[in-house]
């Protein structure tokens, strides 16, 4: 274990290892209660904690996926939050913010019509 987890940053507030996987199982993770879950069954795991994320991404607002929003028209495979997000630090870094770059749409608008 510690060859494996040697260089591993954790920051995921305060939960432990031990919060999420199972230590009598390690090929599963735990859910709040104890009940085993697969890793393939990881978004029942964060939705514990992070709910509102959760209905944000039930309804296409967070996260991402491939395929169509029409769902007549073929199907949609969206992303887990691990496909986003390192678990054991979620966090994106924080950012600059930039200047817009210049393109046609920047540009002075022209008054005449």
């Amino acid at each position: 274990m510690d060859e494996f987890h040697g260089g591993m940053a954790f920051s995921h507030g305060a939960v432990s290892c031990l919060s999420c996987h199972n230590d009598q199982d390690y090929d599963a993770l735990k859910l709040a209660d104890g009940r085993r879950v697969e890793f393939t069954e990881v978004m029942t795991l964060c939705a514990q904690c992070h709910g509102p994320q959760m209905i944000a991404y039930q309804h296409g607002a967070h996260g991402g996926m491939t395929g169509h929003w029409d769902l007549t028209r073929g199907p949609q495979v969206k992303n887990n939050c691990i496909d986003c997000h390192n678990p054991h630090s979620p966090q994106f870094p924080k950012m600059q913010p930039t200047f817009k770059p210049r393109d046609r749409f920047l540009g002075q608008m022209r008054t005449e019509h």
